[in-house]
């Protein structure tokens, strides 16, 4: 059985998510939320409450029955583009520069089966 779930409009690019997201695939949950809990990095905190709304998802979908944490993985996790927040910059000779803050979408299925 499994279960997803998906954070919209986080304000980071998706690149910077996704450097986290290759440790994550495939590992235990619980190795997952306390990796990411002791994380530094600014994605960590996104990506832990994602997680979190995965296995509360899965939880609520099979009414717990039996099912720890110690036996569920994330089975798939990515990070897409979302729009982008347009921005300008003054640039040399009465010019301007254009600035693209990135943000992204980010979606965590987790399994009780292991690949």
């Amino acid at each position: 059985m499994e279960a997803k779930a998906i954070t919209r409009h986080i304000r980071q690019s998706p690149r910077k998510i996704r450097i986290l997201l290759d440790d994550l695939r495939g590992v235990n949950v619980e190795s997952a939320l306390n990796y990411l809990h002791f994380s530094k990095a600014k994605a960590a905190y996104q990506i832990e409450k994602t997680l979190s709304s995965a296995v509360a998802n899965l939880m609520n979908k099979i009414d717990n029955k039996d099912v720890s944490v110690n036996s569920v993985y994330v089975k798939e996790c990515f990070a897409d583009g979302a729009p982008h927040l347009k921005r300008f910059r003054a640039a040399s000779m009465g010019r301007i520069s254009r600035i693209n803050k990135k943000s992204s979408h980010l979606t965590i299925i987790v399994s009780t089966e292991k690949k």
